[in-house]
């Protein structure tokens, strides 16, 4: 190896333990009532699912109760914290037709034992065409959430809803159970586009349905320093969002991509790699910001 290289690995040893041990003398403050968070990007491939699972595995590991209701018929996050998935499992399908409460579809996941999941199956992708004739048909995961938590032996301090990367009931379902809205960016071209809209989505169910929605983060995914791309879309997401996007980015990692084909987030599959820490850095930064949220964006103010 030459001598530059061995610099450069050296370098990268010395900040990973630099950033590890800053993290270990963090105390992650736990919200007083739970923040229900909604992941979302209508654009495809931007880390969303990846992104849910693991911020909620991440503070799960610094000490705070965590639920992830699996809104996405695709059944993503179930896979990646180790939860059956099987069309016959009580799911939150159930729960949006009002056939059972939360409490019956609930599952604790094998990544945390602070971690729990409310799966997806593939009986989830109907759900659009049943719900329409159903009475409020907007409010039905707020309605069982909100029982839920009232009624729940554990006290959640973060509940997270990963939809499915389109606006139909079920994304209208998410936005309306949750107090904030989670945006993964990816740093790559265009990656600014679709957000215009996914903003002015966001706006009426602001003023038609949940009026208490903020987006209140913006985590940067697939973030490579080597390249003036991905530092000129963080530049340009930066400028828009000054006051939501995170200081932790999330980078490419190998480790990443492959912890959800063995049914884990990246800190059961390999929690030593950079991509572990980054998401423990970002659920760091999350918690430090409390349940405090910016107000709402404009599409004026943010827009692509």
């Amino acid at each position: 190896m030459a001598e530059a290289e061995k610099s450069l690995v050296g370098d990268h040893l010395v900040d990973k333990i630099r950033r590890r041990r800053k993290l270990a003398e963090t105390v992650s403050p736990l919200p007083e009532q739970p923040r229900v968070i909604t992941v979302s990007n209508q654009k495809g491939g931007v880390g969303k699912t990846t992104t849910t699972v693991n911020l909620a595995s991440a503070l799960a590991r610094r000490g705070a109760n965590v639920l992830v209701i699996d809104l996405d018929p695709q059944g993503n996050a179930s896979t990646a914290l180790g939860v059956p998935h099987r069309p016959e499992v009580t799911s939150v399908y159930d729960v949006l037709l009002g056939d059972s409460g939360l409490a019956d579809a609930l599952q604790t996941t094998t990544d945390h034992e602070n971690l729990d999941c409310v799966p997806s199956t593939i009986n989830l992708a109907g759900a659009e065409i049943e719900l329409v004739s159903l009475v409020a048909r907007e409010q039905r995961l707020r309605t069982a959430l909100q029982t839920f938590l009232a009624e729940s032996e554990r006290s959640y301090h973060y509940v997270f809803i990963d939809c499915p990367p389109s606006l139909g009931l079920l994304t209208v379902n998410a936005f309306v159970a949750a107090d904030e809205v989670l945006i993964p960016i990816q740093c790559e071209y265009y990656a600014l586009e679709g957000l215009s809209q996914l903003l002015g989505n966001i706006q009426l169910i602001q003023k038609h349905l949940n009026p208490e929605l903020r987006i209140s983060t913006i985590l940067l995914t697939m973030y490579d320093a080597r390249t003036n791309l991905a530092q000129e879309v963080a530049g340009e997401v930066r400028a828009h969002f000054p006051e939501q996007v995170l200081n932790a980015v999330i980078p490419r990692s190998v480790r990443i991509s492959e912890a959800p084909s063995y049914g884990q987030t990246v800190h059961a599959y390999d929690g030593a790699s950079i991509g572990g820490l980054a998401y423990l850095e970002a659920a760091a930064e999350m918690a430090e910001r409390g349940s405090g949220v910016p107000e709402r964006i404009s599409t004026q103010n943010g827009e692509a």
